[in-house]
């Protein structure tokens, strides 16, 4: 109700355009994109034809009984989720939370819908970064994301038991899935295996790509005794 009296003065006094399309944002809780460009982002729902384990959309014409893609069957982590397809607002919407520590309330909205389809009672883990980008960023966008799920859930979090043990090159759009790998081979550790044996391990991470980053969490959980990895994301490249 007060967004219908907030909004039109918000966006003549602090205007803000899409970062999809460069149109003007009408609503303050869509955040970086405009109600336009949400509406035609796709979005993931139960109906979806996805992978099975990465969350990659799948060609459901072409293959009725297609579960699961080639790419991924050697990921160490057990599902994939996300909200949407990395395009239009979920692209403006990631890149906004590369700037500045915020989610709006569309894009929160969307990410638990898709933290909902989990059915396992999970600790939180957002994927680290290392302490130079910690430093330069001033803050972790995996963990603003792991918080909003955290505080919607009720769920406990843990952002200290995952760590990075070095600086890794940033990925570029270029990179094979081999290159990807290789950056981050050997990049993560776990400082406190106590707390994360036995337990079911949602990993929060903004963007899934290759699945090269969040596969090697995985490994280094599960080595450490986690029982179970699932990854979410608010976004996945296709």
């Amino acid at each position: 109700m007060i967004s219908r009296f907030t909004d039109p003065i918000v966006s003549v006094l602090y205007p803000q355009f899409c970062g999809s399309c460069g149109s003007t944002v009408e609503r303050v809780a869509d955040g970086a994109a405009c109600r336009a460009c949400w509406e035609s982002t796709r979005l993931f729902g139960n109906a979806d034809p996805l992978c099975q384990k990465c969350g990659l959309p799948l060609d459901s014409a072409s293959n009725e009984t297609l579960s699961n893609c080639s790419g991924c069957a050697d990921h160490h982590y057990d599902r994939a989720f996300a909200a949407g397809v990395y395009e239009k607002a979920m692209l403006a919407s990631v890149l906004q939370l590369k700037r500045e520590p915020y989610i709006s309330q569309t894009a929160s909205s969307y990410l638990i819908q898709a933290f909902e389809r989990i059915e396992i009672t999970p600790l939180i883990i957002p994927v680290p970064l290392s302490r130079r980008r910690r430093l330069e960023r001033g803050f972790n966008q995996a963990a603003v994301l792991a918080k909003a799920v955290a505080r919607r859930s009720g769920l406990r979090m843990d952002e200290y038991s995952l760590a990075r043990s070095s600086d890794t090159p940033m990925h570029r759009a270029a990179m094979d899935s081999k290159a990807r790998e290789a950056t981050v081979a050997k990049a993560f550790e776990v400082v406190r295996p106590g707390l994360v044996r036995g337990q079911h391990i949602l990993l929060v991470d903004d963007l899934l790509t290759s699945g090269a980053t969040v596969s090697q969490c995985a490994r280094v959980l599960k080595k450490s005794g986690a029982d179970k990895v699932i990854v979410l994301t608010l976004a996945r490249a296709v």
